[in-house]
């Protein structure tokens, strides 16, 4: 059976904080063709859901995450929810940040 991909609030946010500098610095036509793309990447972990590498600097957490890469610049993070039988995206990430970054959280915000 298909696990079902789930973008959660804090994941949406990252996304839509890159598809408005996108917008602003490229235009809309950009912007929007790399949010789908960024979108769509995830797709493939229905099936696959252990594709992606296990993020080394969220090792320290819970639970296993892993990503996937987008177009070299973006990291869609990402942990397998058994319990809900789904993949659960929690952050999209610009690899040109600076890597300690990723362990924010959404209190850091």
């Amino acid at each position: 059976m298909d696990l079902e991909v789930y973008w959660t609030d804090f994941a949406e946010q990252e996304l839509f904080k890159i598809f408005n500098y996108y917008k602003k610095e490229a235009g809309y036509t950009i912007a929007k063709k790399l949010i789908d793309g960024i979108y769509e990447e995830p797709f493939i972990l229905k099936t696959q859901p252990e594709i992606g590498q296990i993020e080394e600097l969220l090792k320290d957490r819970e639970r296993e995450f892993r990503y996937l890469i987008y177009k070299n610049n973006f990291k869609i993070i990402y942990w397998l929810n058994n319990a809900r039988n789904h993949i659960e995206i929690i952050d999209v990430f610009d690899v040109r940040q600076n890597p300690p970054k990723i362990r924010r959280t959404q209190e850091d915000k």
